[in-house]
């Protein structure tokens, strides 16, 4: 989260910061994110959220199991999530970043 944001103010791009860990994911933003991306480039499954799920909630995901989880347990999602318009970026790279926003 800090290399995104530190890019970002770096090369003079505004953002809003919605906290998800602390506020909370919206279940229709999460459902966007999927149709967009798939659930499996949303979900965290490095993270010790989802690592310390039982294994009957990592298991047999699908588009509505990963959403509802996600919007659970909101530290299961990968982060940065970016939305730049109809742009999408899950996690931070920088060339990716650099290709998308300049």
């Amino acid at each position: 989260m800090k290399k995104a944001f530190a890019w970002l103010e770096g090369n003079g791009i505004a953002y809003t910061l919605h906290d998800y860990k602390k506020f909370g994911a919206p279940e229709d933003r999460v459902k966007a994110w999927i149709q967009q991306a798939g659930w499996e480039k949303v979900l965290n499954t490095k993270g010790k959220t989802f690592r310390d799920l039982p294994a009957g909630r990592q298991q047999g995901l699908n588009d509505a199991k990963a959403a509802a989880l996600m919007t659970e347990f909101p530290s299961a999602i990968k982060r940065p999530v970016l939305e730049n318009g109809k742009t999408l970026l899950l996690g931070f790279d920088e060339v990716t970043y650099r290709a998308a926003l300049k």
